[in-house]
Order: C-alpha cells, then sequence, then structure tokens
C-alpha cells in the first residue's frame, strides 16, 4: 500500500511538478523502508525484501504475517526505481539493488534451464505463478538495465521465456500450475502483461517474442474480461464478482500499454468512469466487490485504495493531464 500510494505521487509529481507531491512521495517512501525485512546473500551481501502486515492463506499455501514475499517487494522496487528516476537519489537505486540480491538468494528456482526460470512467491513454497515470478524478472531486469547488470538481465530474460512458452493458443494464461490454479482471471493477466512489457522494453532481444505474446495475450485480455461499458469482469468466462482490484490493475496497466493496441485508453477512460460511478462511495473511497448479492464496501487500503489512487494517477498522466 505505500508503495502504490507513493507511485501514485511519483505519477503526480511528474504531471504537476508540485512540490506537495513530491514531498508525499518521498515521505512514503521512506516509511517504506522503515518496514523492510533484511536478510544475506551468499556472499554476505545484505538483501532487502517486503512482506504483508497480517497472516495470508493463499488457495494453495499459507504464508505467516511479515514473511518476505514477491508481489509486496516487487512493488517496493518499482516505487525505488520511479523515485531514483524523478530524483536522481542513488539510494533508491541502491536499495532496489538489494532487492535484487534477496530474489536471486533467498528466492526458490523451479524449473530452471539454461534459457528459463520462475522464481518461487515466498522463502518457502515452490509454487509456479506466472505473474508472481514475472514480478521478480521485472525488478531485475529495471536495476539491470540502470546498472547494467547482464546476470539481472539474463534471469530476467528467463523469466519471461518460462512465461510466454506456457502461453495457451487463445492468448490465456492459468494463474498457476497446479491443477487447483487453472483459472483465468482479469488482474493477474493483467500483471503478466505488464510485466512482459516492462521487461521487453529493457531487454532489446526479447521485444520480438514479447512482442507476439503481448499482442495475442492483449487481445484476448481486451476481448474477454470487460463489458460494453467498461464493467471489469472477474473472470474470463463470469462477470461476477466485480472486483475492484480488477479496475484498478486494468486502469493502470491500459495506460501503461497504449502502445500495444489503440483500444487501451480509451477502454482505460471507460472503465474508470464506470467504477467511480459505481464502486465509489460519496465519502470518496472505493467498494472492494459488486456481488450478484448486492455491494461490499470494505474498504480494504492495499487492495482498494491504494490501487486506485495509482491507477487514476497514471490515467491522468497517460492523457497528459486530461
Amino acid at each position: 500500500g505505500l508503495a502504490l500510494f507513493a507511485l501514485a505521487e511519483l505519477s503526480r509529481f511528474r504531471v504537476t511538478k508540485e512540490v506537495e507531491h513530491m514531498g508525499n512521495a518521498v515521505q512514503l517512501i521512506d516509511r517504506l523502508l522503515e518496514k523492510k525485512i533484511v536478510g544475506k546473500a551468499k556472499d554476505g551481501r545484505a538483501t532487502i525484501s517486503f512482506g504483508y502486515n497480517f497472516d495470508w492463506q493463499s488457495r494453495v499455501f499459507y504464508v505467516p504475517e511479515g514473511t518476505p514475499a514477491i508481489v509486496p517487494t516487487a512493488f517496493a522496487s518499482q516505487a525505488l526505481m520511479e523515485a531514483y528516476d524523478v530524483f536522481g537519489d542513488e539510494k533508491y537505486l541502491n536499495a532496489a539493488d538489494q532487492i535484487c540480491l534477496f530474489i536471486l538468494n533467498e528466492l526458490n528456482r523451479i524449473d530452471e534451464t539454461d534459457d528459463e526460470v520462475c522464481f518461487s512467491y515466498t522463502p518457502v513454497d515452490r509454487s509456479i505463478i506466472f505473474n508472481a515470478s514475472l514480478l521478480a524478472g521485472e525488478s531485475l531486469a529495471r536495476v539491470g538495465a540502470a546498472t547494467g547488470n547482464e546476470e539481472y538481465l539474463k534471469m530476467a530474460a528467463k523469466t519471461v521465456r518460462f512465461v510466454t512458452r506456457r502461453q495457451s493458443q487463445s492468448g490465456a494464461w492459468v494463474y498457476g500450475a497446479q491443477a487447483s490454479q487453472k483459472w483465468v482471471d482479469n488482474f493477474h493477466t493483467a500483471y503478466i502483461l505488464l510485466s512482459l512489457y516492462r521487461i521487453s522494453s529493457n531487454i532489446e532481444e526479447l521485444r520480438e517474442d514479447s512482442f507476439d505474446a503481448l499482442n495475442l495475450g492483449g487481445g484476448y485480455w481486451l476481448n474477454n474480461f470487460f463489458l460494453d461499458d467498461g464493467t471489469p469482469k472477474y473472470y474470463d468466462k463470469e462477470v461476477y464478482p466485480i472486483d475492484i482490484h480488477s479496475a484498478a490493475v486494468a486502469i493502470s496497466t491500459m495506460s501503461e500499454l497504449q502502445a500495444i493496441d489503440q483500444r487501451m485508453l480509451p477502454l482505460a477512460k471507460k472503465t474508470a468512469e464506470w467504477t467511480i460511478a459505481n464502486m465509489r462511495e460519496s465519502e470518496g473511497f472505493f467498494y472492494y466487490q459488486l456481488r450478484k448479492s448486492g455491494p461490499v464496501k470494505t474498504p480494504y487500503m492495499r487492495w482498494g485504495q491504494a490501487w486506485m489512487a495509482y491507477a487514476l494517477a497514471r490515467l491522468i498522466e497517460a492523457t497528459d493531464g486530461e
């Protein structure tokens, strides 16, 4: 949540150049770094990671509070690297580099070959979850491109090949490799598309293969996960529950991926307008879900509020402040 709010403020600063947004971003990243989990690489260097401040039970495994996990760690890395790009402060780059050391030294590697790898979700599981592994690759690619670290770039490329080679002929990706993980949902598909785009943007040799996967996957996503009015479906074959996370991740992803499909930005605007009209309370917060039985108005801070702050900021930035 702190990372996402920081990313929203960095986006607003890029558009407005207002000092308030700069100050907010710096303060949020400072608070984020106070939550870091410090580990040790094989060569003795310090690593940095992040975990959830609550116990988390997924459909497949259990993660106790404070366990390092790649999803919050990757978004922390994104916030650090965007802060480095905006402010030029080496401390942000150094912290993101320590995250890369965590990825390479503490996450498990599943099915690794000379040209493929899947990184685990946490150091205590060996799950094959496509979007999670790509988030690790995205962190490596961004820092690798900034520092010229060839090992980071090589490992990032291996995550891309692992995932693109497991794309279905329709263009879809299931959530994970286990029999209980064969669903196809909106926001995990968006995560995959965005990570593929970002990694290939930093590694030229991947662009041709990634372009094909992005075109096929992006077309499947746009054609199967949204109603005509911009409503974000949860699954490719089921509308409900309509989840704020699906809406927010879609808006932010389409804002960034407009170059690969001309439908992206208009649909991002439509989904944002629909979400504000249908999932926003007059007090200002966004609902968790709309179900067939009615709305669930719980205002989850990370899942809904932080993601919508980031999504709307990125949409404003993508439309040149419109």
